[in-house]
């Protein structure tokens, strides 16, 4: 029978919290289990545990599955620092809310377009028929959202069940405005469209990514259809140019779609998106640097998607 073994919880200020009992041989899932016993409020997705770290340096975070002593080295009277990351939503519903949400408010703009624009706003010419370009950005509009949504119910796979509550409002409030936004001045009546060549060719672009993408998030998708969370090099098709080519291509996609429509707050959407999405990349060329030696994907294909 294994021994039991004492551990001390400690905040980061280093106040003690509590002690806890667990088996020598206990994975950080039963260490877990053991504190939401002691504080039930802290169920185990909102609890987060490192190795105590000297200052200004990182600590190293405990992981879901591993075990305390042969994988961390942790024996009794050790102490392990508790972070609380606060109220927790499951990663689906997150999507889910900021998919949905922007097909929902880009929509009322062209459906109920007299009404909005007429009746509300009081715009003379809200019942002139629409033009070929904001019929095709409705569409290319909704198709892009409906895909991210099938996505998430039949594709992805999540390295973590939850992210906190308040990333569900900031990334609602993000999308759904500037669906909103774009859709207001697309299916304005004094909207003046590009060329049709350029329509075209921005559209077609656009598909062309869209289908890019989608690859992108199936070829990912299968790198964990065992089941296992540990993380696996993406170096085929797209990947083997590109370190996040998913971002590069949701990122081309907008662009696409914004040489064929050309409004100021669809150019905005894409530099706001391809910000974060750069600084995602780095982070994910970084990471892939550190856990794969052989990983060599020196060069910049297009800056910053690399």
């Amino acid at each position: 029978t294994p021994r039991a073994m004492k551990l001390k919880i400690v905040k980061r200020s280093g106040d003690e919290i509590c002690t806890l009992d667990v088996a020598s041989n206990a994975t950080v899932d039963d260490l877990k289990r053991e504190f939401h016993g002691s504080k039930r409020g802290m169920y185990p997705s909102r609890q987060r545990f490192t190795l105590p770290a000297p200052p200004k340096t990182k600590a190293t975070a405990l992981v879901d599955g591993k075990q305390l002593g042969k994988d961390y080295g942790l024996k009794g009277g050790d102490t392990l620092v508790f972070k609380d990351l606060g109220p927790q939503v499951p990663y689906a519903v997150v999507f889910l809310a900021e998919y949905a949400g922007p097909m929902l408010s880009y929509l009322p703009f062209y459906f109920a377009r007299s009404f909005v624009y007429g009746d509300l706003l009081g715009m003379k010419g809200a019942d002139a028929p629409f033009l070929l370009v904001q019929t095709l950005a409705m569409w290319f509009h909704t198709a892009h959202y409906a895909k991210r949504i099938l996505e998430t119910l039949f594709v992805h796979h999540f390295s973590h069940a939850t992210m906190p509550i308040f990333n569900l409002f900031r990334n609602c409030a993000y999308y759904w405005t500037f669906a909103a936004c774009m859709s207001y001045f697309i299916n304005h009546p004094l909207y003046t469209p590009v060329g049709d060549a350029q329509m075209k060719i921005g559209f077609a672009f656009s598909a062309l990514m869209q289908l890019g993408n989608l690859h992108c998030h199936v070829y990912q998708a299968s790198l964990r259809k065992d089941g296992s969370k540990d993380y696996k090099e993406p170096k085929k098709g797209l990947f083997a140019f590109v370190t996040c080519a998913n971002y590069a291509c949701e990122i081309y996609n907008w662009v696409g779609f914004n040489v064929a429509t050309q409004t100021a707050f669809g150019w905005l959407f894409v530099f706001c998106g391809g910000g974060q999405m750069m600084i995602w990349a780095n982070a994910k060329h970084k990471r892939l640097k550190s856990l794969f030696p052989g990983f060599k994907r020196p060069f910049k294909l297009l800056p910053p998607f690399y």
